[in-house]
């Protein structure tokens, strides 16, 4: 009787403990700190201000009704749908240029993931973990045409959520995978400390959302638990109202591969990787070695000169990419 009365008060303590982390976190500041190192945005605007003209906003509604934004770019008849996903804090429009590129090989779907861009929804948060990857099911089951592959891809956090997706239960509906600088996890060989300085994590909170969701309880999981470094550059200019500053529990985590990482790199299909040898956040030349381990069927090609942003619009990660669009 005592051993058990111990384990329900330890129980207990463990779960008061985990609610004091949570809401002793100081809270979000309404106008994050702007960047002072991080990521390096010059190039990646004046690229999005370069003259290619984006496709007006879309929509396509998602099991729960919520209305998904995406764009369109039209390839042709036959050929493979690529969904392009971008990476954290930012919107679709990151894939403006590529996408008009690369419409050559493919019908190319470019969304703004619930919780950003223009209608976010509730911004930088989603209604539960998984939801990202019921979204994206959702995409492509009301456009695929009947026997299209499937390929999907994305950069940084948006190329971690591709790994998510093909260790779910859905990774069976893809053909191909391409990551662009992919976040793999936290404490993945690949990755910076603090992501090169573009994360700051609410290290309290979260270690205390981590304990009570390993019990189920989601209560918290609409508390902030990251904030991102978007500069100044951004948040003062014509698009600074569409940037996401900062992630709930629930976002964060569905929005990169499960702690297994491995496991979820292992149920890729046929990828890519391709990574700036300049990246500020990850490490290009680690990829490889951390995900072979798990899978032969990666390709891996790292662009000398480019950084974690300028790799997007390099001219060898569209080339890199219409090559494998080709073999699939």
């Amino acid at each position: 009787m005592k051993t058990l009365l111990a384990i329900v008060l330890s129980v207990v303590i463990t779960l008061a403990v985990a609610v004091v982390l949570v809401v002793s976190d100081p809270a979000t500041p309404a106008a994050p700190v702007a960047a002072t190192g991080g990521l390096d945005f010059a190039d990646y605007l004046a690229n999005t201000a370069g003259g290619t003209v984006a496709p007006p906003l879309q929509n396509a509604t998602m099991r729960d009704g919520y209305a998904l934004a995406y764009r369109r770019f039209d390839g042709p008849l036959g050929a493979p749908m690529l969904v392009l996903v971008h990476g954290s804090g930012w919107h679709g429009l990151q894939f403006v240029q590529m996408a008009q590129q690369l419409s050559k090989k493919a019908t190319v779907l470019v969304p703004d993931l619930r919780g950003h861009g223009a209608a976010p929804g509730r911004r930088g948060d989603i209604d539960y973990v998984n939801q990202l990857e019921d979204d994206l099911v959702d995409l492509i089951t009301a456009l695929h045409e009947p026997g299209q592959k499937i390929v999907l891809g994305g950069h940084s956090s948006g190329g971690g959520l591709v790994v998510r997706f093909a260790g779910s239960d859905y990774g069976q509906l893809l053909d191909g995978a391409v990551l662009i600088a992919p976040f793999l996890k936290h404490n993945a060989p690949t990755t910076r400390k603090n992501a090169g300085g573009w994360a700051t994590v609410h290290q309290r909170r979260m270690i205390g959302l981590s304990i009570l969701n390993a019990v189920g309880i989601s209560t918290f999981n609409d508390k902030t638990v990251i904030r991102f470094a978007m500069p100044d550059l951004v948040l003062d200019g014509p698009l600074g109202d569409t940037a996401t500053t900062g992630y709930s529990y629930r976002l964060n985590t569905g929005f990169a591969p499960r702690d297994d990482y491995l496991a979820d790199v292992a149920g890729l299909p046929p990828f890519v990787v391709i990574a700036g040898a300049d990246d500020e956040a990850f490490y290009a030349d680690k990829y490889e070695e951390t995900m072979a381990a798990v899978s032969d069927k990666g390709t891996y090609v790292i662009v000398p000169g480019k950084g974690h942003l300028g790799i997007v619009d390099a001219p060898e990660t569209v080339q890199a990419i219409a090559g494998f669009l080709d073999a699939i």
